[in-house]
């Protein structure tokens, strides 16, 4: 506890007391730890509890919030310094192949890229993302090789009714996350409010490492989609990094 106190003076997060699993601490029995402490450190301690912080924003703030369902292990890197928080983009680029179901994530990519940013559709070890929204982009491909998909041009969906009629679901450690949801959400063509085929979740969502991403594309028909159609799903946010 008295270590947690001392990490707590030095942490650079606005609700450390709950990434430090301090929230529950009756007053009495901070007071006490707080005693035992010498004078230069008891004084940093309250110093850090009574500062009023500048408000994090944007999806850094949505993660804050979720300290408190992190993996210990994630929740001490954070404390301890060996693990920061940062912007991240998780992404995966597959072809449609006339298939009415898109897997955007599978057990069986490989990272690499242009193509993919995760390998066995997981996050890295000791990292953990707030989703906070989602990218689809859509693109046809001169073929399927690699370099003629990756360098392929990305944009809206909106000019392909196929698209922009289906539905997608995300989940993750094969919890729902978004259900069923209308991919009409990234139809963002005319609107420069936002950007190009992004869809802001009003309820972000963590995801933990080493759990199965699933995003599936649903279409109800592939009528006047090219052979060469390929997607781009970006899961936009804030993610622990060393």
């Amino acid at each position: 506890m008295l270590g947690a106190l001392e990490t707590l003076a030095k942490s650079e997060y606005n609700n450390a007391g709950e990434l430090l699993g301090l929230g529950d601490i009756m007053d009495n029995e901070l007071m006490g730890y707080l005693n035992a402490l010498d004078p230069i450190k008891r004084a940093n301690v309250v110093n850090k509890l009574a500062k009023k912080h500048q408000p994090s924003i944007g999806s850094r703030a949505e993660f804050e919030k979720f300290f408190p369902e992190l993996p210990a292990n994630i929740r001490r890197g954070l404390a301890d310094g060996k693990l920061r928080l940062a912007d991240q983009i998780i992404y995966s680029i597959k072809p449609v192949s006339g298939a009415k179901t898109i897997k955007m994530f599978e057990s069986q990519d490989v990272k690499q890229v242009g193509l993919r940013n995760i390998s066995s559709g997981r996050l890295p070890k000791g990292t953990a993302l707030m989703v906070s929204g989602i990218y689809l982009l859509h693109a046809v491909a001169a073929s399927m090789g690699v370099d003629d998909v990756a360098g392929a041009n990305y944009d809206t969906i909106g000019a392909v009714p196929a698209l922009v009629t289906g539905e997608f679901t995300l989940k993750a450690n094969k919890k729902i996350l978004v259900n069923e949801q209308s991919n009409w959400v990234f139809k963002t063509t005319g609107n420069s409010t936002i950007p190009t085929g992004y869809y802001k979740l009003h309820n972000p969502r963590l995801i933990h490492d080493d759990v199965d991403i699933e995003m599936e594309i649903d279409l109800g028909t592939i009528q006047g989609l090219n052979a060469n159609s390929v997607l781009f799903t970006g899961l936009q946010g804030t993610a622990t990094i060393p």
